[in-house]
Formats: structure tokens, C-alpha cells, sequence
């Protein structure tokens, strides 16, 4: 199963490809590429949540939906490991003074309505129902009737019981046919036509418009301390993942997800690279499997005047301290069959230095670590 490393995370490529269709962008690679970001995030996160032995305790919404373990577990990481200083008064004020265009009543209007609903979708039945409404707007237009009163007796809709009233609104609380010839209305005037929607047909009346106006600091501040704090908060956590992942691109491959999003240690083989009995275990390993290659690491080793192992583990050193995710997922393809994984990915690394030590005079430097070149 093909694998991909993102902040030092192994992701199986199955998992990403799944993942992608809920990050949707204006390429494949792009979504793919949020998706390995999304996984490793919740990878590392999740991982760093074990380690401090904390266990999840779901909350309900407003709606009363309950989130999940992950979730939980996450938001109790970031509550134990984020520290946000409250916003200052002085902070607060600056950003009321700076930006007090943003910090106004909305304006608004009130108006009120008579639904007369067809019977049915037939054309007579419609055309009925457009009548109706016509006839209770010349009824209006006449003083035969007040407004309040009809829509008591005639409005298919539940603001009939209180007269018609939609009350207070601000422009997009309805549909868009009704809300263009509300706005269109001076105060107190009554639409001349029956105005059509998909509920019905509508006798329509402009109450009175109120004008927004500028807030005062006072009604402004918990707003203006909410969004500072949302977006210290934000800034601190995306400081924070970048430093798990940094962290674990520093160890190579920390961690692995399996094919049903399980984390756990990242592979036994590409852990820790530098040190160990594994460099030790080289040579001799090659010298088996690839008697060229391990002439040729003899070779550079001594003109170095090291010890093979020791030019092993300097050349896995930067290696480590140099490589990208890309070159963590050729690793792990080139050693993920292999019958030694370990030495496997350390022969890979060690082919790649000593072919650029030899690929032109000018980059042949000993030891000369080019493993992530």
C-alpha cells in the first residue's frame, strides 16, 4: 500500500484520496494536498493528546449536537497547551476607532402582509388566488377595510393572527421577490398589484424604514474582545501545529496513520535514522546485497578518515536535518518492500550521497552528505 509523508506523518494513499473530496479547490493536487495537511494535523495533534494522557469529554451545541471523541480530545489539547492573553481595553479602543464603519446598527424596516395560498398549483386555482389579493387591495385602496383586519380573516400565513406583522427585518430576512418591492415602498404605502412567491400571492404594506447609526464603544467592546481573542486564539494554534509538525519532520517519519485513520508510532525502519546498531549493520549488510555500493562507502569513508559508521551516521544526520516530506515518501517506497527495511532505507540514503559526490567535481565533497539533494 502506497504511502505519503506530510509533517513527518505517513499517510497511506488510500486514506488521502478519501479525504480530498471533502477539501474541494481549483485543482486535484490542491485538494490532495489540503486533505495530507488536514490528516497530518489531526494525526499530530491526537498523538500529542495521548502523550499527555488526556481523554475526551464530548460537549452539545446550541442544537444539542455532540462532537466527537476526536474533537474533544483536540479541543482539550488546545485549552491545555494554549495560553491567550485577553485583549487590553487600550487594544480594544484601537480597534474601534480604526474600523467604525464596522461597528453600526444594521438598517432596518418593518413591514406586513396578506398571503392568499391557491388551492392548488391549477392555473384557474392560481389565477383565484391573484384575484382575491387584488380585490383586497382595492378594498384597502377604498377604506373599505383596514389592513390588520383582513389579514386576520384572509392571511394563509401565521402573521395573520397578529395583523399581518413580519415586525422588524433587515434586508435578506425574506424572499427576494417580496423584499425588492418592500424596499421599493415609501413608508405606510400599499403595494398596487398582488406580488407572486411560491407560498402565494401577496398584499404588501411598508410599515416605516429605521436608519442604522454608528454604536457607541460601550455596545461595540465584547464584540470587538470576542474577535481578538478568536483571532489570537486562531493564530496561536496554527503556531502551534506548525511546531508539532516541525518537531516531527525533525524525527523523520514520527508518526503513521493506518487505513482506518488510527495513529500510531511512525515505521520501526525510518524512525531513527542517526545512531544505533543499524549503521553499525551496514557495511556488512551491503557488502551481501550490493558488494559495489559498499566498496564505494568504504571508500568515501576512509578518505574522510572515518569509520564507516560514523560516516554513515553523518551522512543520515543531514539527511535527516534536510529532508523534505518528498523525499521521506521515496524512502519509504524505495525500503517498504525490502527484506531488511532498516538497512534498506539507509542503502538508499548512502546511494544518493555517493552518486552526488560523483556526479561532477565541483560537488565532490567528503563525506559530503547529499542523501537529501
Amino acid at each position: 500500500m502506497r504511502a505519503i509523508v506530510v509533517h513527518g506523518v505517513e499517510i497511506p494513499e488510500a486514506l488521502i484520496a478519501a479525504e480530498a473530496q471533502h477539501h474541494p479547490g481549483p485543482s486535484i493536487g490542491a485538494s490532495r494536498a489540503a486533505a495530507g495537511h488536514a490528516l497530518a494535523t489531526k494525526a499530530l495533534l491526537l498523538h500529542r493528546a495521548g502523550e499527555l494522557g488526556l481523554s475526551p469529554a464530548p460537549e452539545r451545541d446550541e442544537s444539542g449536537c455532540e462532537e466527537t471523541a476526536e474533537a474533544a480530545l483536540v479541543r482539550a489539547l488546545l485549552d491545555a497547551e494554549l495560553e491567550i492573553a485577553a485583549p487590553t481595553e487600550a487594544e480594544c479602543r484601537r480597534v474601534y476607532e480604526a474600523q467604525r464603519a464596522r461597528f453600526r446598527t444594521p438598517a432596518l424596516y418593518e413591514a406586513c402582509h396578506i398571503l392568499i395560498e391557491p388551492a392548488s398549483d391549477a392555473e384557474a386555482e392560481v389565477e383565484a388566488a391573484r384575484e382575491a389579493a387584488a380585490d383586497l387591495i382595492a378594498a384597502l385602496a377604498s377604506g373599505e377595510g383596514r389592513f390588520a383586519a383582513l389579514a386576520r380573516r384572509h392571511s394563509a400565513c401565521p402573521s395573520g393572527k397578529v395583523g399581518g406583522s413580519l415586525g422588524q427585518l433587515r434586508e435578506g430576512d425574506l424572499v427576494a421577490e417580496i423584499e425588492r418591492v418592500l424596499l421599493a415602498l415609501e413608508p405606510g404605502e400599499i403595494c398596487p398589484d398582488p406580488v407572486r412567491s411560491r407560498f402565494g400571492w401577496h398584499v404588501l404594506r411598508l410599515e416605516r424604514r429605521i436608519a442604522g447609526g454608528p454604536l457607541p464603544y460601550e455596545a461595540a467592546a465584547e464584540r470587538i474582545r470576542l474577535h481578538l481573542e478568536s483571532r489570537a486564539w486562531t493564530a496561536a494554534a496554527s503556531r502551534y501545529v506548525v511546531a508539532l509538525a516541525e518537531a516531527a519532520q525533525g524525527k523523520g517519519i514520527a508518526l503513521a496513520l493506518d487505513a482506518c485513520g488510527g495513529v500510531s508510532e511512525g515505521s520501526a525502519c525510518l524512525g531513527d535514522l542517526v545512531g544505533g546498531a543499524a549503521a553499525d549493520r551496514l557495511l556488512p549488510w551491503l557488502e551481501a546485497a550490493d558488494p559495489e555500493v559498499a566498496m564505494r562507502l568504504a571508500d568515501a569513508a576512509a578518505e574522510t578518515g572515518m569509520a564507516p559508521a560514523v560516516y554513515v551516521r553523518a551522512v543520515i544526520a543531514d539527511f535527516v536535518n534536510r529532508a523534505s516530506d518528498e523525499h521521506w515518501t521515496r524512502l519509504i517506497s524505495a525500503a517498504r518492500d525490502a527484506p531488511d527495511p532498516a538497512q534498506a532505507a539507509l542503502a538508499t540514503i548512502m546511494k544518493a550521497n555517493l552518486e552526488a559526490q560523483c556526479g561532477c567535481g565541483a560537488e565532490h565533497r567528503s563525506p559530503a552528505p547529499a542523501g537529501a539533494a
